[in-house]
């Protein structure tokens, strides 16, 4: 699809200015919504692409800003610290979440009850964690997403679930993998995993080089792939 409307679309979470980022497809008529959900270090340009990407492709994208005011860490170790808040607080992580699910459901371009979302790294585990709370969307993709359930633990998820997953990521090793094979069996409706050997944490981050966090140029196209057959499955 030629051509897209682009802006920056702020959206309330309990009183935390998030300031998204919206790319919806030139065409007026109401689209699929797909919400961007961004790695531990906030909303970046990597994910606004991701955004211009999908609107090219005839979805609505909202990118999400699930640390709130716009918040971009300048350092892995910032990242890290502003991570390690959210971890703590998973609640607050998935009302975040929530807000930004609402705020894309309000937009009269969305069509009604479609709406999906990809969550890469941390935002991998803030898709999961809307899931496990019941939140109305039908379709959720996790990217390299870090897999350890929230204390209060998951009731039915009412979002089928796409899993691509680097089997060398050392923030997910086998246990892990099996352990959240195990929960999607309990509470997801439909899920389904894809494995990519020789293939550790960040495969779909090109700056990525560090033992354990390694771009993998293959991985990362045949999962966008995935991605966007699961989305044309699950939301058409």
């Amino acid at each position: 699809m030629q051509g897209a409307k682009i802006n920056d679309h702020i959206y309330d979470a309990n009183g935390t200015a998030c300031h998204g980022y919206l790319a919806r497809p030139a065409s007026d008529a109401p689209a699929v919504g797909i919400l961007v959900v961004p790695v531990f270090s906030g909303l970046s340009d990597k994910e606004r692409k991701v955004c211009d990407d999908l609107a090219a492709a005839g979805y609505v994208a909202l990118g999400v800003d699930y640390y709130g005011r716009s918040y971009l860490a300048a350092s892995r170790e910032a990242a890290m610290a502003q991570m390690a808040g959210l971890q703590a607080d998973r609640a607050t992580l998935a009302a975040r979440m929530r807000a930004a699910l609402d705020a894309m459901a309000a937009l009269p371009c969305v069509a009604k009850g479609r709406i999906g979302a990809p969550g890469y790294c941390f935002g991998g585990k803030a898709v999961l964690d809307l899931a496990r709370r019941g939140a109305g969307f039908r379709a959720g993709v996790t990217m390299h997403g870090v897999y350890d359930p929230p204390r209060t633990g998951s009731v039915a998820m009412r979002a089928d679930m796409l899993i691509c997953h680097g089997w060398d990521d050392p923030l997910c090793p086998p246990d892990a993998t099996v352990g959240l094979a195990a929960e999607l069996t309990t509470h997801c409706p439909d899920w389904q995993m894809l494995a990519f050997g020789h293939t550790s944490h960040a495969f779909t981050a090109p700056a990525a080089n560090s033992t354990g966090a390694d771009y993998n140029k293959a991985a990362d196209g045949h999962s966008w792939q995935a991605m966007m057959q699961f989305f044309s499955e699950k939301l058409s």
